[in-house]
């Protein structure tokens, strides 16, 4: 890549770069914690939880001392939990190693929990300056469309190429740099639809675009068909609250709270003889609406059914199968992090009395 390129490219950056609150604050722990947020989810959808986690974790050592379930309540929403269950261990990680103090320096954060090479070089290069390329799948698309490339880009190879190639070119400001390329990705040379390549800085440049095989570009691996579950959602409203049961430790949506739900589709008169059989009486039973929500291997086909029952006698004796209890609504709403797969359900439970 020739210093025009770059040039051109940063020129662009400072021109047309969005206002985005994390770069109010550009050290290392706001980087890194708008870096993970932004892992496989939309600009506009991190904006309003960056600012709530901010002000509940300002540093490290706050997240590093947070209750884990109180964290996961204000990830609520986000999706892939683990991501901030290992901020909280890269947190407790640089409390006990680096005195409680975000460090900048590439060979430090790669060797944090959940830290890796390209969230280790956004941090070291914006907050540290460190000339080290960040290579997502925004800047591999965006290389290989420069060079007319047709490496597979999900072989770690093709990301060993275009990083050393960026790191032989990286400027004087390689935060500025890397964030250009995360820009032009985001809003210009785009993953899905057509590019705006008359808004680009290097649509002169461009190999693909001069050989008109930017449709082409980049070559990746065909992604692999999502397993379809069939489960069956039982909102349990008495006078003790909402049911919920806690997930397995490990998993899917490990440690975090649901609906109880069955495997497979089940109609409404074997929903009530499940509820019968372990020991509840319904009084009245409400089909709800279905819903699909889609994990990135997983999809969950959900239909549900809202049911009041009477009330919850603790010397009842219970089947073994009802691991439930029974959360008041308002409990629910600040205390207990329900995963964004029950969304669509949380009306029904915030109607209840």
């Amino acid at each position: 890549m020739k210093k025009r390129e770059i040039d051109h490219l940063l020129s662009w950056f400072y021109a047309n770069k969005r206002d985005l609150p994390w770069r109010e604050r550009p050290d290392a722990y706001c980087v890194w914690v708008s870096e993970i947020m932004l892992q496989q989810t939309r600009v506009e959808a991190v904006k309003p939880y960056y600012k709530r986690f901010l002000e509940k974790y300002p540093d490290v050592l706050a997240l590093a001392d947070a209750k884990e379930e109180e964290l996961l309540k204000y990830w609520e929403g986000l999706g892939y939990y683990n991501r901030v269950r290992n901020m909280q261990k890269a947190a407790l990680q640089v409390k006990e190693m680096c005195g409680g103090t975000m460090p900048t320096e590439y060979d430090v954060l790669i060797e944090l929990s959940g830290i890796g090479p390209y969230t280790a070089g956004a941090v070291a290069s914006i907050a540290g300056n460190e000339k080290v390329p960040a290579v997502d799948g925004n800047v591999l698309r965006i290389m290989t469309r420069l060079n007319g490339d047709y490496s597979n880009i999900s072989e770690p190879a093709t990301t060993k190429a275009i990083r050393a190639e960026l790191m032989k070119c990286m400027p004087d400001n390689p935060g500025d740099f890397n964030q250009a390329l995360m820009e032009l990705g985001a809003t210009v040379c785009l993953p899905n639809g057509e590019p705006k390549c008359e808004e680009c800085p290097w649509k002169s440049a461009c190999k693909a675009r001069k050989q008109g095989i930017i449709s082409d570009l980049p070559v990746k691996n065909k992604p692999q068909k999502r397993k379809v579950e069939e489960r069956t959602l039982i909102l349990l409203s008495g006078s003790n609250g909402i049911a919920l049961r806690k997930r397995p430790t490990k998993g899917l949506l490990a440690g975090m709270y649901e609906i109880p739900a069955l495997q497979g589709y089940i109609d409404e008169t074997e929903v009530l003889e499940y509820v019968k059989s372990i020991g509840y009486h319904p009084l009245h039973i409400q089909q709800l609406e279905d819903h699909v929500h889609i994990f990135s291997h997983i999809e969950w086909h959900m239909k549900a059914f809202m049911l009041r029952i009477d009330e919850i006698s603790d010397s009842m004796k219970k089947d073994e199968r009802n691991d439930f209890f029974f959360v008041k609504k308002d409990e629910i709403m600040v205390k207990y992090p329900l995963p964004s797969a029950f969304a669509p359900y949380r009306k029904y439970i915030e109607q209840e009395k």
